[in-house]
């Protein structure tokens, strides 16, 4: 069988598809996080391991229900791959992790074995536009990057990117941002209503937060935000939840409350928190934005280009709005808007047009 594969590793999960020559998806599998950079190169490519694995299982008919074992005996069942891997950055990364992924597929390094950061899958919808050959792709999920690109003979030519520094140095735009902004505006308002002697405003995103964390007061939580990263030892079933995840994923968790608060509940303070993110967002892409000449070739005109967004908080449309309405108030009008909510589809489909045949 000649496959061809496309792996997105993310920091909330691994999605792996797997297309036939023709551009028919035969398997695809979901495992856990694999983002390259919260995790030794072993566990990353135990991840990989068991996604594609399952992916295989999916290509027969009925689906195996025994492990399909790799690295594979014999030759290698694939054409080509393709991963999009969030966490790698510098090509000292990809040479890192470049022969990991070769012996695990039984594929040679080399031109049918792409490795480059997730975003770079969000650069295919380019393809579906006759009159443009730029794309800036923006990830918005439990990290944040955008990423700008031209499209060349061999694939895509990355020009800039801006962020992807994890959540302690950023990730403006997702999940970790937007849960940090939250407590912060919470905290906030706690501390102005100090001064007025009076309660704050209530707030359904700071009643579903303190439940979150167990708590009766906003002034508990800063306990909850900074206490260690947890040993396995003291975790039982009854634990609490600021208890059971790492400091990161405490923030990042929140997302999704806010997220609920804002656009299913009106609350204004839900709404303040996603209207601050999404600006701090749209102004990191705008740093790749705008009219290139000698000192910075590399912009690109964004009406001359289209905006791939990709990840679960960008995939909801009201925060695409709010970000896409900060940059137009920046001047900044795509041509085209996409979502891609599927990439590793789009990168297995994109394979097929690079590859087969030849």
């Amino acid at each position: 069988m000649s496959l061809y594969l496309c792996v997105d590793c993310g920091g909330s999960k691994t999605s792996a598809v797997i297309c036939d020559s023709s551009g028919n998806i035969l398997g695809r599998a979901l495992g856990g996080p694999s983002n390259f950079a919260y995790l030794s190169l072993q566990d990353f490519r135990t991840a990989v391991s068991l996604t594609v694995s399952d992916a295989l299982k999916t290509c027969t008919s009925p689906p195996s229900i025994d492990p399909v074992p790799l690295p594979p005996t014999g030759d290698s069942p694939f054409a080509a791959a393709w991963f999009g891997v969030s966490g790698i950055d510098s090509p000292a990364a990809i040479a890192e992790v470049t022969p990991a992924l070769s012996a695990l597929l039984g594929l040679p390094a080399g031109p049918r074995l792409s490795i480059a950061n997730d975003t770079h899958l969000l650069a295919a919808p380019v393809r579906m536009q006759p009159d443009i050959s730029y794309a800036v792709g923006v990830i918005g999920g439990t990290g944040g990057i955008a990423v700008s690109f031209k499209e060349s003979d061999l694939g895509f030519d990355q020009l800039g990117r801006v962020g992807g520094w994890g959540w302690i140095l950023g990730d403006e735009g997702g999940g970790f941002h937007v849960g940090r902004e939250a407590v912060r505006q919470i905290v906030g308002e706690t501390d102005s209503a100090s001064v007025r002697a009076a309660p704050p405003p209530e707030s359904i995103l700071t009643t579903r937060v303190l439940e979150r964390f167990g708590l009766k007061s906003v002034l508990d939580i800063l306990v909850a935000i900074h206490m260690p990263d947890p040993a396995p030892s003291v975790l039982t079933s009854q634990t609490l939840p600021q208890f059971t995840m790492v400091r990161e994923k405490r923030l990042s968790s929140l997302a999704p409350l806010v997220f609920q608060s804002a656009f299913e509940d009106g609350d204004p303070l839900a709404l303040r928190v996603l209207q601050s993110t999404s600006r701090t967002f749209a102004t990191q892409i705008s740093i790749l934005l705008g009219d290139s000449d000698k000192d910075t070739p590399n912009l690109v005109k964004a009406q001359d280009a289209v905006i791939s967004f990709g990840g679960s908080l960008v995939g909801v449309e009201a925060y695409r709005k709010m970000i896409l309405d900060a940059l137009a108030e920046k001047g900044h009008v795509f041509r085209y808007v996409e979502f891609v909510d599927d990439a590793a589809a789009t990168g297995a489909k994109g394979l097929v047009a690079s590859f087969a045949g030849k």
